[in-house]
């Protein structure tokens, strides 16, 4: 399946003997959040242990400290170069090719998270045009009034000019003994000791080649900051909903050996094969344009395209969740960003909304009656529910784009998607994606799906 890694936080005697101490941390922090935001309809969960923060209004843009940027007005508000700040060398890793490029800069006001986290990870939508490409960092201040350094969260461009491009890249091990970053994940080492991001600004630089007129246009960017407790089972939900969206349909494993350059093929493309379904399940797709450099005798083209344009060349995989997210927002008015759900009642909230989700999990073979496989981690995407409240999911792990739609078990299904830990075949203990989740969304809401969002905390 995926070559994504799911990142350990702490060793497991350990991890599980915290878990009370941060489900306390969580409760604590969440609380004054449900006095300030009233229902559900209009913030989160006073228990969830998520908080997001994402900066995306005319308002949000003219805040924080601007080195040669400027805030763009109009129906979808964004962030633009004005004038250069300066000039920088940068070596690209993965071409071997040193370049000059201008810069210009936008730092965050700082963000005090309703949770003091564990993990931090951030997400951003934006289009850079040829020969352009944006840098974005996260700086944390931990609970005993320290910094972390400023972690590279990623280094993206929504081209792949072999010539005038960086290559999209995450940035492994970068740590300060205290927290690491690996590929898109800010995680603290040691959950035990107590220490937490009690918050965090982002800063976003913005490059272009000399002397020239274009600039990245960034319209969304923010963290979502998590304390989610090290748990190996978590509590059964009652059903509550039965839909099932009209979503597209596509197999990751008709494209097996095509290519190989993009993690070998389609046998890794979960993630971007769960990200087209979505993107066009909103009316979207690429141009034929867009598909000309596909072998034309390959089914669904779209799907070669989408592994190519949200391939990490660092992590050597297509699985980056920042990339896909911002992979998606390269569309018209398409809104992409990375968080976690704290169950699968917040999951049928969104369903019933029309909205489809992407989630990550893994599992052995015989966790997930009818999957037929197991995997270290794997993308689905989720479109409904059925009357006895199992799930109706879009699985790219299967034969052809006709066996993609496939019908799981609630209960095996909510566990391996929402656990922290869990035991691999050889029964060592390894670490869960804890309810990581994509969500796309267009620019243009109806006041259900807005209030759906809100309730999980996504604005």
């Amino acid at each position: 399946m995926s070559r994504r890694t799911v990142l350990a936080t702490a060793a497991a005697a350990a991890a599980l003997a915290a878990t009370a101490a941060a489900a306390a941390l969580a409760a604590t922090a969440a609380a004054p959040a449900l006095a300030a935001t009233g229902s559900a309809a209009r913030g989160p969960k006073a228990d969830r242990v998520v908080d997001n923060r994402f900066w995306t209004s005319h308002k949000d843009w003219s805040s924080g400290t601007h080195e040669g940027t400027a805030a763009v007005a109009g129906a979808r508000p964004g962030l633009r170069i004005a004038k250069p700040a300066g000039r920088t060398d940068y070596a690209d890793p993965h071409t071997g090719r040193t370049a000059t490029w201008e810069y210009a800069r936008w730092t965050t006001p700082a963000h005090r998270s309703t949770v003091p986290a564990t993990e931090l990870i951030a997400s951003w939508n934006a289009r850079t045009p040829t020969g352009t490409w944006l840098q974005v960092e996260l700086c944390g201040t931990y609970s005993d009034g320290t910094k972390s350094p400023w972690y590279v969260m990623g280094r993206w461009t929504s081209g792949d000019d072999k010539e005038a491009d960086i290559r999209r890249t995450s940035v492994d091990d970068q740590t300060d003994g205290k927290s690491t970053v690996w590929t898109d994940t800010l995680s603290l080492d040691d959950t035990t000791t107590g220490l937490r991001v009690v918050s965090y600004q982002l800063r976003l630089t913005l490059y272009r080649k000399p002397g020239s007129t274009g600039t990245p246009t960034v319209w969304r960017i923010g963290a979502m900051a998590s304390a989610v407790p090290d748990r190996f089972t978590v509590p059964a939900s009652k059903p509550g909903l039965a839909k099932e969206l009209a979503v597209p349909r596509y197999s990751q494993e008709i494209h097996a050996g095509q290519y190989p350059e993009y993690d070998n093929g389609g046998e890794a493309w979960c993630s971007p094969t769960s990200s087209q379904m979505i993107i066009e399940f909103w009316g979207r797709e690429p141009t034929a344009d867009d598909l000309a450099w596909v072998d034309p005798t390959y089914a669904d083209p779209q799907v070669c395209h989408a592994a190519r344009y949200t391939f990490d060349y660092q992590y050597n995989g297509c699985g980056n969740w920042p990339f896909n997210a911002a992979y998606a927002s390269t569309y018209k008015n398409l809104q992409g960003v990375v968080t976690r759900l704290g169950s699968l009642t917040e999951l049928e909230s969104l369903i019933a909304a029309g909205l489809p989700a992407i989630t990550s999990q893994s599992f052995l073979r015989d966790e997930l009656t009818g999957a037929g496989y197991g995997t270290a981690g794997h993308l689905m995407t989720v479109i409904g529910f059925t009357a006895d409240g199992d799930v109706i999911a879009n699985d790219p792990a299967s034969p052809s784009n006709a066996a993609v739609r496939r019908v799981y078990k609630r209960r095996e299904w909510e566990n391996i998607w929402l656990r922290t830990k869990r035991y691999n075949a050889s029964g060592k203990v390894v670490s869960g994606t804890g309810g990581v989740c994509y969500l796309y969304f267009p620019t243009k809401l109806s006041e259900r799906q807005r209030a759906a969002l809100a309730a999980v905390g996504i604005r």
